[in-house]
């Protein structure tokens, strides 16, 4: 993640305080798959229309479909449902993989496969993220996972004990408006304690951003 040092992470402002840092250094961690948030997935990559089910009968059940046999997966989870896509692969040639929860429309399952798109169904009223890990790990052979925001998924994974390294990119600048998202949010929980890194690494890149690399203790 690049964040501004009051730790927000709105990409029109960190654009504006950094180059292209975020994707060498993305490139130097030899992370194929990755996983964004459903916010930043439906702005980025998804198709404008919503997806709405004739029927709302709910999947009921785990389910997993692989599409294909590949590892080098675009995550998005979609605990509902509802985002269309073009097709299975992505613009930049990885297979989409969606995370659904038991509660998403089990038609939903037929539009995906029809449009040759892997998905894992887990949890009953929302995505059961641990769960959802060790099938991508068991069933998917995928053994590095880049968790690439927003604030909200990062929380998710945060709040679930998922998250074994951390990848900081400081830029040089401060946002300070009101509202904003950082790099980690949405836990609910006011008693979880913060979580103990060890810092690895602090190397100096150009446009005076800091990469700092910590491993998280269990």
């Amino acid at each position: 993640m690049v964040e501004s040092i009051d730790g927000r992470i709105d990409c029109g402002m960190v654009d504006k305080i950094s180059g292209d840092e975020y994707y060498t250094t993305l490139d130097s961690l030899d992370c194929k798959a990755s996983v964004e948030g459903r916010v930043t997935m439906e702005h980025y990559y998804a198709l404008p229309e919503k997806f709405i089910a004739k029927d709302n009968t709910p999947i009921g059940k785990k389910e997993t479909f692989r599409a294909i046999g590949r590892n080098d997966f675009h995550v998005c989870p979609d605990s509902r449902g509802t985002l269309k896509w073009k097709s299975g692969i992505m613009d930049d040639g990885r297979p989409l993989l969606i995370l659904t929860s038991e509660n998403a429309p089990a038609e939903y399952l037929n539009y995906l496969r029809e449009k040759g798109i892997s998905y894992i169904v887990t949890g009953k009223n929302g995505i059961d993220l641990a769960d959802a890990m060790d099938t991508l790990g068991n069933d998917f052979d995928v053994k590095r996972l880049a968790v690439l925001g927003g604030g909200l998924i990062n929380g998710g994974f945060l709040a679930e004990g998922l998250i074994d390294e951390v990848s900081l990119l400081l830029a040089p600048g401060i946002d300070g408006r009101e509202g904003w998202r950082a790099m980690f949010d949405g836990i609910a929980d006011q008693s979880k304690l913060p979580t103990k890194l060890r810092l690895q690494s602090v190397e100096k890149l150009e446009n005076d951003v800091l990469w700092i690399k910590y491993n998280v203790e269990k």
